[in-house]
């Protein structure tokens, strides 16, 4: 009561009347503002809760078992899997479109990223100055542009020094390494987020890297390996390129989780384009001209930036409805995609191998939120920065998935 004495300035600091107690009384709200504080902890706990399981018999363990097992099939939990299966399927087309150009000695790999960036930017940047106004578009680049700028460059040199690594080092360390992106991503998405990981979702990251390693067994066993060039360059080219990698991506997921994709995705676009631009003039402008820019090069090269703004698009939304962490694992998949493609269009002898290594994967996916929904991965409060008025919209909030 003292405190709220004290607010009222010294007129108020002595109680005279019982009408002055209970005005004083009145403008004193603090257990109404707990009980409210009681509500929404209480929502948030049950909204991470899973059923409990019970130990008390065999039969009762088996049933509880069960009802956990169906409180996973969630319509965000289906919707999570199936968009990081439909990301790890563009990226298998990437890796098919871009094997079709280099045996076509077409070998651009920054002009080729080039063209992503600028698909990006083309379509999100001008709906963004069209929410946010010239003015505002404007105001929010010479405010946050420099978040952006960081976020681009470690993108476009995540993949140019793993397109680089390829060409020094095996592919076993190549797919060994490019794994580092995983705990790379967790660490990066704690630092900024400070997500509670469950045990679960720790077994569910072994689970997949397993898999991984069946993926990477089949491809050692079935001698497709090649002799490294200079080993020691890279796999350093490897670990920072997967370094950064992870940092890219829970570095967007902590974006897009407190402002509008188009904003997000179209700034990246943007600066990813320019940056792209300047590298790409510096190492490729005597390939540009020699290269040859017939109608099957080209279709193909669209196909690639098709599969790529897919992907660029689809992954902040399952950034927002699980995490970047559980992007990473999904992607892990994309290898028995790319031995689907290779039987139809390389004419590869599977092996054995990679069946279950695909079903590991996504096991390890469907363990890595069987304690925690996706939903207890973080808030979702997108909104448009508060210097700028958003057309249409009075409160400057952004709602659903935008």
């Amino acid at each position: 009561m003292s405190s709220a004495v004290e607010d009222f300035g010294p007129s108020l600091s002595r109680v005279d009347t019982k009408k002055d107690s209970e005005f004083l009384e009145s403008t004193e709200p603090p257990a109404l503002e707990s009980q409210e504080v009681e509500e929404v902890d209480s929502e948030e706990s049950a909204v991470a809760a899973r059923p409990p399981l019970d130990y008390s018999s065999a039969g009762a363990l088996c049933r509880s078992l069960w009802r956990r097992f169906e409180s996973i099939w969630t319509k965000r939990f289906v919707l999570s899997l199936l968009a990081g299966q439909l990301v790890s399927l563009c990226i298998t087309c990437t890796n098919v479109t871009t094997t079709e150009l280099v045996g076509r000695n077409w070998v651009l790999p920054t002009l080729q990223t080039w063209f992503l960036y600028f698909s990006i930017f083309s379509v999100y940047t001008p709906y963004t100055i069209y929410q946010y106004g010239f003015k505002g578009w404007l105001k929010m680049i010479f405010r946050d542009g420099w978040r952006y700028i960081i976020l681009a460059a470690c993108d476009v040199e995540g993949n140019f020094l793993a397109v680089k690594a390829y060409g020094y080092t095996t592919l076993l360390s190549c797919e060994l390494l490019d794994a580092w992106a995983i705990p790379s991503c967790l660490i990066f998405s704690w630092l900024w987020m400070r997500p509670k990981y469950k045990w679960s979702q720790l077994l569910g990251v072994v689970v997949c890297v397993g898999g991984l390693g069946m993926l990477v067994a089949s491809d050692e066993l079935t001698d497709k390996d090649w002799s490294a060039l200079d080993r020691a360059k890279g796999d350093v080219f490897m670990i920072v390129g997967a370094t950064l990698y992870g940092f890219t991506n829970a570095t967007e997921e902590f974006f897009v989780r407190k402002s509008p994709l188009y904003e997000v995705v179209g700034q990246l676009g943007m600066w990813g384009m320019i940056i792209n631009g300047i590298q790409a003039a510096g190492l490729e402008h005597k390939a540009m001209r020699e290269a040859t820019w017939d109608g099957k090069n080209i279709g193909i090269l669209v196909a690639y930036t098709a599969s790529m703004f897919i992907l660029y698009t689809v992954a902040p939304m399952l950034y927002r409805m699980a995490s970047s962490a559980y992007y990473n694992l999904s992607i892990l998949s994309s290898d028995f995609y790319g031995l689907l493609f290779g039987l139809f269009l390389f004419h590869y002898r599977p092996y054995w191998l990679y069946f279950p290594a695909f079903a590991v994967v996504i096991i390890g996916l469907v363990i890595y939120f069987w304690s925690a929904p996706p939903e207890s991965q973080g808030k979702v409060e997108p909104r448009a920065p508060e210097y700028v008025q958003r057309k249409h919209d009075t409160i400057n909030i952004v709602v659903g998935q935008v």
